[in-house]
């Protein structure tokens, strides 16, 4: 990576919004992970240019959002980093619709809808990540997922040109989409909910959230429920059942309070984790002929 390319991608985003040797520790919720060679933070329609830039000049780039469903390797992410947070953060309200920017938090839009009365973003309030990974995975909780509320999500493809897709189009399953393996970006959602009672809304979200808080290890890094749920099982009761309640390597550990996550006590590395989820996929399948599949992307160099 040239530092003529640098320069040019600080002429679109500007000098504010670009890092070099950014760790990526900082923008995972695992708090793990080596630099990226670099990070941006395009505001507007200067993602599309960033997109256009790094694939003219055949540069690799990664979408993250808030990295809540992330392992990034101790040695990093070659290329550039592309985080839609600020600047990508539009939220408002029309109708009985939330429109909402790639980057805005899903706990924001679950709190803006139930302020409006807008029932069907229940679910979503407790958790971390954005609308856009949110849409990606087709994120989901407690008998809701984004497929349920998607009206319609607004793309950019490879070549830097905007498509909107309704939500048939987006083949949406259990924590999948067509979004990655086509080489989309999601840029915006609109969301299509119901009206509701306000109170209603707010203390069924308070419910929701006094649950993870008592079922869940929340005081720890972690990257949320690491496996997927495998058909006719749940991952945790697996692990669970394998006796790997507070399993460790190094800094990692399987949560003594939730088996279905992986923690970072505070000193793990990525290669912990890595290690850790590989040594319960082996044990499980060996005691149960059952083949966890994991639901954290990982990403870079390990």
């Amino acid at each position: 990576m040239d530092q003529k390319f640098i320069e040019e991608l600080q002429g679109i985003v500007g000098g504010k919004n670009i890092r070099q040797m950014e760790p990526m520790s900082k923008h995972t919720t695992f708090r793990v992970g080596g630099p990226a060679d670099v990070m941006v933070w395009p505001n507007g329609e200067a993602l599309s240019q960033v997109i256009r830039l790094c694939t003219q000049r055949g540069e690799p780039y990664y979408i993250v959002g808030n990295g809540s469903n992330l392992l990034v390797g101790d040695g990093g992410i070659r290329g550039v980093v592309i985080e839609m947070g600020k600047g990508q953060d539009t939220l408002c309200v029309e109708e009985n619709q939330i429109v909402a920017g790639a980057g805005t938090l899903l706990s924001k839009a679950a709190n803006l809808a139930a302020e409006h009365g807008l029932s069907g973003m229940e679910f979503a309030a407790g958790i971390p990540g954005t609308i856009g990974g949110a849409v990606v995975m087709n994120a989901g909780a407690y008998g809701g997922e984004m497929k349920d509320v998607i009206e319609h999500v607004t793309v950019l493809q490879p070549n830097g040109e905007e498509l909107t897709l309704a939500a048939a189009e987006l083949e949406l399953g259990y924590r999948r989409s067509c979004i990655i393996e086509r080489g989309y970006i999601v840029t915006q959602a609109v969301l299509k909910l119901v009206p509701g009672d306000k109170s209603e809304i707010l203390n069924y979200m308070k419910e929701l959230r006094e649950q993870r808080t008592t079922k869940q290890p929340l005081e720890y890094p972690s990257a949320g429920s690491t496996f997927k749920r495998p058909e006719g099982y749940y991952a945790g009761k697996l692990i669970q059942d394998a006796g790997l309640r507070g399993y460790r390597v190094g800094g990692a550990q399987v949560s003594e309070k939730h088996c279905g996550f992986v923690i970072n006590l505070g000193q793990a590395t990525a290669a912990d984790i890595r290690k850790l989820i590989g040594d319960v996929q082996a044990e499980v399948e060996k005691q149960f002929q059952v083949r966890l599949e994991p639901e954290v992307k990982m990403v870079g160099e390990f």
